[in-house]
């Protein structure tokens, strides 16, 4: 069965719903209902909150409509005629006086219009009717809720959505589906919505304590506990270990700065809304840094540059803020204070290209190193028809892309072109990370810049005593850290490599006679640079087993009498049951060179 085909029965699907809860709520009134990927979902305003047990009814209510052979009837009407039918409906008289006032209505974003493309041929508008229940679309739709199979949908979330996304306006109550062509489509597809479930790394951290996000501190604002404080300073020190291999200079910068060094960038016209309102002390406005781009800026101009001497890079694990949406806020996948793993190239126009394989190159090292071996490459331009979005001249955005476009050729690397997602100083290469389960993520991201070189006064002497200007290269190779240790706390579902592991080795004590030997036994594995926890309290030991599992501990060791007597262990690895029993040093060893080698 075609795509177009399961996105009729998406969409009528959501007219079914529509349908089912209008039984339900005599007095329901409407939004919007449009397809999405996998499924659909409908925006309704109703006299009470739905609960999840509602779900179960709707949706039997909507297979007892299926039955029915219910024909999905296509109408053209005079808009005052649709102000008549929907005289009840304030979203739907909404969108008709937005086609009177403009004229069409043909966004495809929900936060526009009606997300369902409302044809509007003259003074008309399209409807569907599917037996009592009639709805402002311009489809498509089935012919007949026969074509439809009734054991191929799920109704699986309600959640809130302001109407038209706008957080001024009433909070509706949004009920999401998901619907294919078969039931065995739809019973994959839940399996994989379980797994994820289970990665969620807001759920994997209610046993793994690594960071919390409250409402004392604020939404989107990460508080680092020790053990997830522990992860991103291993991640931290290998970040810096490989930059300094290859000439980058660490440096540290303030979190604010003058408002009028962001009114000088551009980031006020093209950048405000992202960014949290200025303070203003002493008579002077200052500006809560949203980019560590301008302080690196300062540090290069604060020197006279030599053509000999590029080209010079700065790095900086620099913390920003910006004003993330509430609605938008997700774990460590969306927040407000982001600390990117940013630096910043400053070189000749001859150097772009070899600069910008480079950074390819450590990019994919850093992210093998961490386990990621799946990519899809965008290379983000210019949007050719909103031009002015973007600062700069044609002839800068054609070096820049073409810069780019020829680096990754080089590489032999296959890439997309995405026009329009260029950010408003520069064309970029942003390099999606894909996980386990098959979703992709924001990774890294590489930016050439002509303009922000013009704007500063970013210059070098050339060979024979000529100011010449700078190309600047802004690039990140893991992305925000914040994000990048949510994506790795779902990758490895909280069980991580053993080198980044918080704790490497729990030892647990069978009884008090064993307690010194414990004790012995942990500072020499501490003494070999291993993490241990030592678990030496008055529980019983599956109970202390179950919470070393629960925190993902690789490897669990019970000493009882045999193991003091022995001097060997019996070591429990991480998800097995089976014991395997080795010496002292041989554990030690193995241990340490797992470290060693990242495993």
């Amino acid at each position: 069965m075609s795509d177009n085909n399961l996105e009729k029965i998406r969409h009528s699907l959501s007219h079914l719903m529509a349908s089912a809860v209008w039984q339900m709520f005599p007095q329901a009134k409407f939004a919007i209902g449009p397809v999405i990927e996998n499924g659909f979902y409908y925006d309704f305003d109703l006299p009470r909150n739905l609960t999840l047990d509602d779900l179960p009814k709707i949706e039997k209510k909507m297979r007892e409509l299926l039955k029915q052979d219910i024909k999905f009837e296509r109408l053209k009407i005079s808009v005052e005629k649709a102000k008549e039918v929907f005289k009840n409906q304030p979203y739907k008289i909404e969108l008709l006086e937005e086609i009177t006032a403009q004229g069409k209505v043909g966004s495809s974003d929900p936060t526009k219009t009606t997300s369902e493309d409302v044809a509007v041929p003259g003074d008309t508008v399209t409807v569907y009717r599917s037996a009592k229940f009639i709805d402002l679309c311009a489809g498509p739709h089935v012919d007949s809720t026969k074509e439809i199979n009734p054991d191929a949908f799920r109704l699986t979330k309600i959640a809130g959505a302001y109407w038209r996304g706008d957080e001024k306006n009433k909070m509706l109550q949004r009920i999401y589906g998901v619907a294919f062509n078969t039931k065995k489509e739809l019973d994959a597809y839940l399996k994989k919505q379980e797994e994820i479930e289970l990665r969620d790394h807001r759920i994997l951290n209610k046993d793994l304590h690594f960071y919390s996000i409250t409402d004392e501190i604020g939404a989107g604002l990460v508080i680092w506990h020790p053990h997830g404080s522990l992860i991103r300073g291993l991640i931290e020190d290998f970040w810096k270990k490989e930059h300094a291999k290859r000439g980058y200079q660490y440096c540290y910068t303030p979190h604010i700065g003058h408002y009028s060094l962001w009114v000088k960038s551009g980031h006020t016209s093209f950048y405000q809304e992202n960014m949290y309102p200025p303070m203003v002390l002493e008579n002077t406005k200052y500006q809560i840094k949203p980019m560590n781009c301008l302080y690196h800026v300062q540090i290069f101009k604060s020197d006279m540059r030599s053509y000999k001497d590029l080209p010079i890079k700065y790095c900086e694990l620099g913390t920003v803020y910006r004003y993330e949406k509430a609605g938008t806020l997700h774990g460590l996948l969306r927040v407000r204070s982001i600390t990117q793993d940013d630096a910043h190239i400053f070189c000749r126009p001859d150097q772009v290209e070899e600069e910008v394989i480079k950074v390819l190159e450590l990019a994919f090292l850093m992210l093998k190193n961490f386990g990621f071996k799946k990519f899809e490459i965008c290379l983000s331009t210019r949007d050719q028809k909103n031009k002015e979005k973007y600062l700069g001249s044609d002839e800068i955005w054609q070096k820049a892309e073409k810069a780019l476009e020829n680096a990754l050729k080089k590489k032999k690397l296959k890439f997309k072109v995405d026009p329009g997602e260029a950010v408003f100083y520069g064309p970029k290469i942003d390099i999606k990370i894909f996980d386990s389960l098959g979703r992709g993520w924001q990774g890294p991201t590489i930016q050439v810049d002509f303009n922000f070189p013009e704007k500063f006064d970013l210059n070098y002497i050339d060979d024979k005593g000529n100011k010449q200007k700078v190309v600047m290269i802004h690039r990140t190779v893991l992305g925000a850290m914040e994000r990048f240790m949510g994506n790795l706390m779902e990758e490895y579902a909280g069980a991580f490599p053993i080198w980044l592991s918080p704790i490497q080795v729990s030892i647990i004590n069978v009884g008090k006679a064993h307690r010194k030997y414990c004790e012995q036994l942990g500072k020499k594995l501490k003494d070999e640079g291993i993490r241990i926890d030592l678990d030496l309290v008055n529980e019983t030991v599956p109970y202390r087993v179950r919470k070393a599992e629960k925190q993902k501990v690789p490897y669990i060791l019970v000493i009882g009498d045999k193991e003091k007597k022995g001097k060997s262990l019996n070591v429990r690895l991480r998800g097995q049951k089976q014991m395997k029993k080795m010496t002292i040093r041989s554990f030690i060893e193995k241990v340490k060179k797992e470290i060693r080698d990242k495993k």
